[in-house]
């Protein structure tokens, strides 16, 4: 009996980790406020990607402000929410974090919502990095600036810049092999969701981002 009680506890806890995070994911910052302010969707415009790229691009930088906070805000929320749970419960808050990141990401990817067509991810991932541990954010987003200042290319900034999130998390050992898996899997999901960008790059086909 008792090793059942702590399997349905374990259950419940993961559950009510990933079901809010998945939730909150399919919130998407860029669809919202195109819709509901600027009475378009930004899935009808531009590269029609539902992504902070695409709407800065068609509604510039002014009104980019409220997609980020949006899409902060439902990101942050989720993973404290799962380093709380998992902290108190079984002293692993960086698994807690790390389980409710990557169900954002799936949320914000594949929206079931939005008929699962979501935006890519980076926005998450980033703030994800943020919460999780501030060396790995600062060289994934220091990565990602320079190399989407230099080329020009926030596609080729954002791959390199989130595949690195695993590899540093290792070399950190800020986590054990679960939280590392997490990490590689959040970071693949995002890499899949760019092989478009990635097909363009490889035929030089790829638009570059106009500051």
């Amino acid at each position: 009996m008792h090793i059942m009680s702590d399997t349905i506890k374990a259950v419940f806890i993961v559950l009510i980790t990933v079901l809010p995070a998945y939730a909150l994911g399919n919130v998407n910052g860029a669809i919202m406020t195109s819709k509901y302010l600027y009475k378009k969707d930004i899935r009808e415009y531009g590269s029609g990607n539902p992504g902070l790229t695409n709407f800065y691009r068609v509604f510039g930088k002014s009104r980019a402000l409220l997609v980020v906070l949006i899409d902060v805000a439902k990101t942050v929320a989720p993973v404290l929410l799962g380093g709380f749970l998992f902290n108190r419960y079984y002293e692993a808050q960086l698994l807690g974090r790390e389980l409710a990141g990557l169900f954002v990401i799936l949320g914000h990817c594949f929206p079931a919502l939005y008929k699962f067509k979501g935006g890519k991810g980076i926005m998450a991932a980033g703030t994800i990095l943020i919460v999780l541990d501030w060396r790995i954010a600062l060289i994934s987003w220091g990565v990602f600036i320079l190399i989407s200042i230099i080329t020009r290319y926030v596609s080729l900034g954002s791959v390199i810049g989130v595949a690195l999130f695993p590899v540093f998390q290792i070399i950190f050992k800020i986590g054990g092999p679960v939280e590392n898996a997490i990490a590689i899997a959040c970071a693949a999901i995002i890499i899949l969701r760019h092989h478009a960008n990635i097909s363009r790059l490889f035929k030089g086909e790829e638009s570059k981002f106009i500051y």
